[in-house]
């Protein structure tokens, strides 16, 4: 008995496989080099604008994508090999008094996160005073001198005159916190900390729970507590917030002690250090007569509540800058991006169970 074999399917029928757009076929079809077409791809400045928008277009015409196993694999290489400091990124001091942020703890572990993360990544991260004498276009200089690509604006105020002078378009740039910049920020998550703060205070028991902060636009830790309030407090017992500036300290006490008179928290979830001074003032007791849960438990003499976790800001603002000095993304972004970092609680004796 003969079997006959099965007819191969028409040849329009067959499947064959896809061959990927290379670098070396846009290299031919442009008439440049495939390291051209690889820079170029990557937004490198070394290759003119034009000639960038010209291998770009014609990447995305051919259907060009990055090989993913490939990518990973060089990433692979890179991390296994010790990579040398070559540049500097430049933390910029705006302070008034250049040493005055390393009084804060807060600061101080977000700047050692940054260092850190910028030395795995072959980078040395230099702190950069800016003095009254020191002008825009003089820094702007010494930047490019000392081969300086990315910028991390720390917590600080920079001043108007900075804002609008310094050619920020020239630099990769990231901000600690928000500022008065539209910048890339990296912050800590200040509305789901509250939140988690207010959850953990009602955990231990209280119930009659008040919040005292800054009134600044910039702070959400009071939005996070109306949005706890609204959902898991019930009426009777919510206490309204208690906002101030913090200029006038003694206009913040008299209009704390008028505020615990009417309100009667049993606890007071607060970013002010000056808090505990104040109700020790007042004759109050903590905790017997008032629980306190501070929103950073590093810069507040507060033992309990949110510790913000800085190190892990300063880790990230590193790495937002390093993607967007290889992306070559220079300047104030059209659209921001905002990355918040989550703290975490902290159990303490200003705070102990009811």
């Amino acid at each position: 008995m003969v079997t006959k074999r099965k007819s191969a399917p028409p040849a329009s029928l067959e499947k064959s496989p896809v061959r990927r757009v290379t670098l070396r076929d846009i290299a031919e079809v442009t008439g440049v080099t495939a390291m051209t077409v690889s820079r170029a791809l990557r937004n490198q400045s070394r290759i003119s604008a034009p000639m960038r928008e010209k291998i770009q277009a014609k990447a995305l015409e051919m259907g060009y994508y990055p090989d993913p196993a490939l990518t990973a694999l060089v990433h692979y290489r890179h991390s296994r090999l010790e990579t040398p400091v070559r540049a500097a990124l430049a933390w910029l001091n705006f302070w008034p008094d250049p040493l005055k942020w390393r009084q804060y703890r807060e600061f101080v572990i977000c700047w050692e996160g940054a260092s850190a993360a910028a030395k795995r990544l072959g980078f040395h991260l230099e702190e950069f005073i800016i003095g009254a004498d020191m002008t825009p276009k003089r820094m702007e200089q010494i930047l490019h001198t000392r081969n300086v690509r990315g910028l991390i604006l720390p917590p600080g105020e920079c001043p108007e005159g900075w804002v609008k002078e310094f050619s920020w378009d020239q630099f990769s740039v990231v901000s600690i916190g928000r500022g008065p910049l539209a910048l890339h920020t990296i912050t800590s998550d200040q509305m789901s900390n509250t939140m988690l703060a207010v959850r953990k205070m009602q955990e231990l028991g209280y119930q009659r729970i008040g919040y005292a902060g800054e009134s600044w636009v910039g702070r959400t830790y009071c939005a996070g507590f109306l949005w706890s309030q609204a959902l898991t407090i019930k009426k009777g017992q919510q206490v309204p917030p208690l906002l101030a500036t913090y200029h006038d300290m003694e206009q913040f006490k008299a209009k704390m002690a008028a505020w615990i008179s009417k309100h009667k928290p049993d606890a007071i979830l607060t970013d002010n250090p000056q808090v505990p001074e104040m109700l020790a003032s007042m004759r109050i007791r903590v905790p017997q007569d008032i629980g306190l849960a501070a929103l950073t438990t590093l810069d507040c003499p507060i033992d309990a509540g949110i510790f913000q976790n800085p190190i892990e800001v300063g880790r990230v603002a590193v790495l937002v800058l390093h993607s967007l000095i290889n992306d070559n993304d220079k300047g104030v972004p059209a659209i921001n991006r905002q990355i918040l970092i989550e703290g975490t609680w902290q159990d303490g004796s200003s705070l102990p169970k009811r």
